[in-house]
C-alpha cells in the first residue's frame, strides 16, 4: 500500500527465487534469474540489479547535491557500483561504489561524494546493515 508521502512506489514479483524470474507489475521490466555460479546462465541476479540500481540512484543524488550548490557535473560522470554478497547464516551485502567526476577536484569531488551519500536513499537504507566503501577513481 502506498504511504501518503511516498514520491514513488515499485511493485516486482520474483518466482522462483534466484533461479526463476521477476517483473514489475507495470510490465516495463521483465528478467530472468540465474545463479552467478552458472556458467551458461543467460540471466541476470539480484546483486546485479542492486549494483545497477544503487548506482544510477547514488549518481542523481551526486546530479542534485551538486546542482544545488551551482556545480557543473560532466554528462559522462559515472558510479560504479560493486556488490558482494557473503554466505552463511550471517550472509551480508558489501557494496564499493567508484565515482568518477572527471574534472573535478578531488577535495570538491569528495564533499559532493559525502553530501550524496548521506542524501542517496539506498546509502541510507544501507546505513549501519551493511559496509558500503566510496572512493573516487
Amino acid at each position: 500500500m502506498r504511504s501518503k508521502t511516498s514520491l514513488y512506489q515499485a511493485r516486482a514479483t520474483a518466482v522462483g527465487g534466484r533461479v526463476g524470474g521477476a517483473a514489475s507489475a507495470d510490465g516495463r521490466l521483465r528478467v530472468r534469474l540465474d545463479d552467478p555460479a552458472d556458467p551458461v546462465g543467460r540471466g541476470t541476479n539480484p546483486e546485479q540489479l542492486f549494483a545497477a540500481a544503487y548506482a544510477a540512484c547514488f549518481l542523481s543524488a551526486l546530479r542534485r547535491v551538486a546542482a544545488d550548490r551551482a556545480i557543473a557535473i560532466a554528462p559522462d560522470s559515472n558510479v560504479t557500483a560493486e556488490v558482494s554478497l557473503s554466505g552463511g547464516a550471517d550472509a551480508a551485502l558489501a557494496v564499493d561504489l567508484s565515482v568518477d567526476l572527471a574534472g573535478l577536484d578531488d577535495a570538491v569531488a569528495g564533499q559532493l561524494i559525502a553530501a550524496a551519500h548521506a542524501r542517496c536513499p539506498y546509502s541510507r537504507a544501507m546505513r549501519g546493515d551493511a559496509r558500503v566503501a566510496v572512493r573516487i577513481v
